[in-house]
């Protein structure tokens, strides 16, 4: 019965790298948002739904996002490159400059959803929009399908609660392990 009624609820942080996936997934809600919102905004323009929609992509890439890259570059990938991970050099290198080009269009991006969310404009610049879209989508991929396997290999308990323990702090909740 317990199992029921915890179907569907978010992991904690003592299982990070279950974190770290469900980030993901949330964040590919989120580019799903943006794409829905380029064809609301053309056809509709800057109405009651696309400034919730422009609202709630702000308020997520704002935070989440954030401490989502954080999560990754300050504590998941030291910890695979300590651990000897095989390529951890390389795939950290590589993802560390895919977040900082993801930070660049996030900013562009943002200026404009701020106009959206006051209605002070009713457009997105679609290529730059597609851009940031199609890069988290392809960044996303490779980290669920290169990043977290690697990490559930590589690292051991301790590794996972330092983790989990630094996720939880950068969200200032209590880390429950």
């Amino acid at each position: 019965m317990k199992a029921g009624l915890l179907a569907g609820a978010a992991p904690g942080f003592d299982r990070p790298l279950d974190v770290l996936e469900a980030c993901h997934d949330r964040i590919a809600r989120q580019c799903d948002t943006l794409e829905k919102l380029l064809a609301h905004l053309s056809a509709h323009g800057a109405d009651t739904q696309a400034r919730q929609a422009a609202r709630a992509v702000l308020a997520y890439f704002d935070t989440a996002a954030r401490h989502h890259h954080d999560d990754e570059e300050r504590n998941l990938f030291p910890l695979l490159e300590q651990a000897g991970a095989p390529g951890a050099c390389d795939l950290v290198e590589t993802l560390t400059l895919e977040h900082d080009e993801l930070a660049l269009l996030w900013r562009r991006l943002r200026a404009a959803l701020q106009g959206v969310e006051t209605g002070a404009t009713s457009m997105l610049d679609e290529a730059p929009t597609l851009r940031f879209v199609v890069l988290n989508r392809s960044h996303l991929e490779f980290e669920n399908t290169h990043v977290l396997p690697l990490a559930r290999r590589v690292l051991d308990a301790a590794g996972l609660a330092r983790l989990g323990r630094a996720m939880a702090a950068r969200r200032n909740v209590p880390f429950v392990g």
